[in-house]
């Protein structure tokens, strides 16, 4: 009987006995991280330079209102109307004279601004929509502090129009933005405005700012005003705007808010030909408007139309599923990967099942936290420093558990399970000691957070983006040192033939230690890697344990080849199940998945003659 079917049939039995705790294990484990794309569209700047308080963030325009907030504003209006006589009529009727004066003349946006607090709440919006028509870059602010309930009129005579700050009792002139002196502010009538004016201020608040010179501030206004459903009453903006734009996605974004808007039109035909220009968006709104023609709409051909556009939206979003799925699972395969890899060293070639391997990993992660305590201002030096630093820490221990304990059981497996899960008990508690059982938190840098940002259905995360690319390079930098280098040909040939090998001068003693260093050594790069996507404790490394031999056993023992497919096919099948199945039963599937494959084939996907081979 050879060894390897012998360790084979060692870890068979080994990872039924923790079957069970695999359950445990994976039902508390930590979820994968979503990429989710970030929707940019909220306009914080204060009212001073033109921005979208967050006072009138909310898109419901029925929700609660809260103090300090444009809501607020709303419960204090009946109040503000009553003191200021106004007549309830005018909701429903606008000003004859103000109108005709609107129409018959053309005044400048100061006298526009001034014009506000006159007349009725339709007179009111009126000038408003000629406000945000303007392009003035003043008009956000003023819109906006007048949505809020911050936008005065002053006792002075002549009177002024003021915008109180939103914090405090200071304000400026909305005109000239000249600062005005708190007891003047304070003596100001707020400017009343219903919810039915509030509500199309925030839809007029996203018009005026499409004209802003910044690019992020037209697109955030475009997905505002698509958000809020943008009628045909936005037409004549968005159409102005059409040959004005010259950044491509603001106008793909203004092409897609149009023919939103133009869904409204009487005329089914322009209903039609809105849906062709909305067939290929991904938009979630774009969606939903879809969704409500192709079930609600009077015209039996643009119901068909809509529906034919869902679907090839559907498909679209399948493939891109399908993308993210294939990514999630590379991305999990490079985490067993990184996990793997020293593994396949120590157990591939030197045949030791050495079960103090996530102890290791736990090793090179509290290294970097180390690192990160020392020079906490300098987050991207720290993790390029944690990476050589835990290397050497890990690679010390590794070599240090070879000579201690590790040299007198070779060719015993079982013996060398328990003795280094014994040594895994031990490091754990030492680091309890040493560090406290709390988790210890290690922070990102900036190029390893957020999200890369493809369409509005997938986006990749930069932290596993880096990992994978950082698990290949890993890989390539072992097959190196195993193909290229003294070390790697002395351990093939004692991997091989160590007899020969020894009455050849090699020192097989050493170069077990280095091997078993080596090993080490790249379980606490791993950690380095780990501490970005998990928390570092104590027991961290007991996740990655039973994966990791796995993955050596699947992929053939002794092969780093066979180490990078299962590594990847692992990953795969574990994320393509999930959404199936669901994450334990995922897991569990797929360690019997294992068990029945070493059954079968014992020496893994790609076999390769070493020292256990012919032992």
């Amino acid at each position: 009987m050879t060894a390897i079917p012998l360790a084979s049939r060692t870890l068979t039995v080994v990872a039924a006995a923790v079957l069970l705790s695999i359950v445990a294990t994976a039902a508390q484990a930590e979820p994968e991280l979503m990429a989710v794309p970030v929707d940019d569209a909220s306009l914080t700047p204060d009212a001073t330079d033109g921005g979208y308080p967050s006072g009138i963030e909310a898109d419901d325009p029925a929700s609660e209102p809260t103090a300090g907030s444009a809501a607020t504003a709303a419960t204090e209006f009946d109040v503000d109307a009553i003191t200021a006589e106004e007549d309830p009529a005018t909701e429903e009727t606008a000003d004859p004279g103000l109108q005709e004066d609107l129409e018959e003349t053309v005044p400048d946006v100061d006298d526009w601004i001034r014009q506000l607090p006159e007349g009725s709440f339709n007179d009111r919006r009126a000038v408003a929509e000629r406000l945000a028509a303007s392009g003035d870059p003043r008009v956000p602010g003023v819109l906006t502090a007048l949505a809020d309930g911050r936008l005065l009129v002053s006792s002075e005579d002549p009177r002024r129009i003021l915008i109180r700050a939103p914090t405090g009792d200071a304000g400026r002139d909305a005109v000239t933005g000249e600062a005005v002196p708190a007891g003047t502010v304070a003596s100001g009538r707020r400017i009343p405005v219903h919810n039915p004016l509030r509500n199309a201020l925030r839809s007029l608040i996203a018009v005026a700012t499409i004209s802003s010179p910044d690019p992020e501030r037209r697109a955030s206004s475009l997905r505002r005003l698509m958000r809020d459903e943008a009628s045909a009453d936005v037409l004549p903006y968005l159409d102005a705007r059409m040959d004005l734009e010259t950044d491509a996605g603001v106008k793909d974004l203004l092409i897609t808010v149009r023919a939103l808007a133009r869904m409204d039109a009487q005329d089914p035909q322009q209903r039609l030909e809105s849906i062709e220009v909305l067939r290929g968006s991904l938009l979630s709104e774009v969606r939903v408007r879809l969704e409500a023609t192709a079930s609600g709409d009077s015209d039996p051909e643009v119901r068909a139309a809509a529906r034919e556009a869902i679907d090839s939206i559907e498909s679209r979003i399948a493939a891109y599923r399908f993308t993210e799925n294939l990514f999630f699972g590379l991305s999990a395969g490079s985490v067993l990967l990184l996990a793997a890899i020293g593994l396949a060293i120590t157990f591939g070639v030197m045949g030791v099942i050495n079960m103090a391997h996530g102890e290791l990993i736990m090793i090179g992660a509290y290294t970097t936290w180390f690192i990160q305590t020392l020079i906490p201002g300098a987050l991207s030096t720290s993790i390029l420093l944690a990476i050589p630093a835990a290397f050497l820490v890990a690679g010390l221990v590794g070599i240090a558990m070879e000579r201690g304990v590790i040299r007198f059981l070779y060719g015993r497996p079982l013996e060398t399970l328990l003795a280094t899960f014994g040594i895994s008990l031990i490091l754990q508690q030492a680091v309890r000691t040493l560090f406290s059982p709390l988790n210890r938190p290690v922070s990102s840098p900036d190029w390893l957070s957020g999200s890369l940002y493809v369409n509005p259905v997938l986006s990749l995360t930069w932290s596993r983006i880096y990992i994978l690319v950082f698990a290949i390079m890993v890989f390539v930098a072992l097959l190196l040192v195993m193909k290229k280098t003294s070390l790697g040909l002395k351990v093939r040939a004692v991997a091989q033939n160590r007899p020969m090998a020894r009455a050849l001068g090699v020192r097989t003693g050493w170069v077990d230690a280095l091997t078993f260093g080596l090993g080490a050594g790249i379980a606490g790069v791993a950690g380095v890697a780990l501490s970005q996507l998990t928390n570092v404790g104590p027991n961290m490394g007991q996740a990655y344990i039973i994966d990791s031999f796995m993955v050596v056993v699947f992929g053939g023992v002794g092969n780093l080849w066979g180490t990078l497919v299962g590594a990847m096919g692992l990953g795969m099948m574990t994320k393509f199940l999930e959404p199936h199945t669901g994450a334990v039963l995922a897991k569990i599937l797929v360690l019997v998945f294992i068990i029945l494959f070493i059954q079968r084939r014992p020496r893994g996907l790609f076999p390769k003659k070493g020292r256990a081979a012919e032992a």
